[in-house]
């Protein structure tokens, strides 16, 4: 039977709505993961380098899709809560056409900016030559990868997160079989594994606008609508904390590979990406849980049901705490045999992978609960409060951390900085949830 927005939600009924987005999101998170692995074993250490350094700026443009899909998700399960369906469509194709051009345009500046972006990185060589191969076959599929992103919020909001799964998962199985061949058979190195990333993104695009376009038995349909923009406007505002989180993550990374550079070189930038792709997956859980009940927040909050969105907080605030307490013990205990699948073939670059991940696992046990705090405010129309949690989160509060902590402790103090920066965000976003409780009724 298919769960609908207008349900109550048990625990049972909640997880089993936010699994198909959790898969999504990790599936989504491979994209890099599956790069990864196979530059460093099968291209080598410097390409691998040049990978994770000009990754956060490409991370960065890839994210507009997030804040048009989470911010467009929360008006348009707003408007079907009010009853409207055919102005929710109308808003959705509003949504997707945006991104659709936003991205191509956004694409081609990037592509320019390039050169002159991997340079202030840091990157010189043929570590340079690296990261403008694989940057600019990674932004000709941008405007995909923005759409993906998009689809991946309104697959829920069309009460269809199994085949929002589906459409990931095929993306992502095509992504890793084209890096087995690309990459791995066929010597076309990088841009093979940039072609195999770009490829799958496309795939992720193109199968939903296929279904959207056609009479499906989903509640939203890709049809013709007009310019709202004061309602693109607000979806954009409402989904700024995703935009913003995204990039300043994608900036403070910048600022982890600039100080790593100067502490540990190269090999510091590929410990630093390998802890990332992990951390990629494991977040991806947490923003996958925040993107599958964000719908299931907006519809009741437009319903005026305060009863089930008191019901929808506290559960996930439970769920959150023990997922994130289950992610710090799982990284910690598995840090040397998931570093070896990337670095095994340098023992001092794998220690010092190794330590560093045994420190950063800490950080895991706020992440869930932080992700969903901001999400909860952007279901509720509230993109200030959520973009002041993930502008603390994710920028403040770490780039403090990782420009202080390494002056006491050096490359440990690298390590930490995440650590601190969401113990911190864990406060603020408490304290938001407190102050707002009688202001949303929850």
């Amino acid at each position: 039977m298919r769960i609908q927005l207008s349900d109550h939600f048990t625990y049972s009924k909640l997880l089993r709505f936010t699994l198909p987005s959790m898969i999504m999101m990790v599936f989504t998170s491979i994209y890099g993961v599956v790069d990864g692995v196979f530059v460093s074993n099968f291209v080598g250490k410097t390409p691998f380098a040049a990978l994770n350094l000009i990754y956060p700026y490409l991370m960065i443009l890839g994210a507009v899709g997030f804040m048009i899909g989470t911010g467009g998700s929360a008006v348009v399960s707003m408007t079907l809560g009010r009853g409207d369906k055919a102005l929710a469509n109308r808003y959705f194709s509003l949504m997707v056409y945006a991104a659709a051009i936003g991205g191509a345009v956004v694409s081609l500046l990037a592509m320019l900016a390039l050169p002159w972006v991997a340079a202030r990185l840091g990157a010189e060589g043929q570590m340079l030559e690296d990261c403008i191969l694989y940057g600019r076959i990674i932004l000709a599929f941008n405007p995909c990868f923005m759409l993906q992103n998009v689809f991946q919020s309104f697959f829920v909001t069309a009460e269809k997160p199994k085949l929002g799964l589906y459409v990931t998962v095929g993306a992502g199985l095509t992504n890793m079989v084209l890096d087995a061949l690309l990459v791995g058979v066929f010597p076309l190195g990088l841009a093979g594994a940039a072609l195999a990333t770009g490829i799958s993104q496309a795939v992720g695009a193109l199968v939903p606008i296929f279904y959207f376009a056609r009479k499906n038995d989903s509640i939203l349909r890709l049809g013709s609508t007009g310019f709202y923009g004061a309602v693109l406007l607000k979806a954009c505002g409402n989904g700024s904390s995703e935009l913003l989180s995204n990039i300043c993550s994608s900036m403070v990374s910048m600022l982890y590979n600039f100080q790593l550079m100067r502490l540990a070189g190269e090999d510091g930038v590929a410990a630093y990406g390998v802890i990332m792709y992990v951390s990629f997956i494991f977040a991806a859980i947490s923003i996958g849980y925040a993107v599958g009940s964000a719908p299931v927040v907006g519809f009741h909050y437009g319903a005026e049901n305060s009863g089930e969105l008191k019901s929808l907080l506290g559960k996930s605030v439970r769920l959150t705490a023990g997922a994130g307490i289950a992610m710090a013990v799982l990284a910690a205990v598995l840090s040397a045999p998931l570093s070896k699948i990337f670095v095994s073939y340098d023992q001092e670059l794998l220690e010092m992978t190794v330590r560093g991940f045994r420190v950063y696992a800490f950080s895991f046990l706020f992440v869930s609960f932080n992700i969903f705090a901001s999400s909860f405010f952007t279901a509720l129309g509230n993109g200030g409060v959520s973009a002041l949690i993930s502008a603390l989160r994710t920028l403040v509060f770490q780039c403090v951390g990782v420009l202080i902590l390494p002056i006491l402790l050096e490359l440990d103090g690298v390590w930490l900085a995440v650590v601190a920066a969401e113990a911190a965000a864990c406060a603020v976003s408490v304290l938001a949830l407190v102050l707002n409780r009688k202001v949303y009724r929850y």
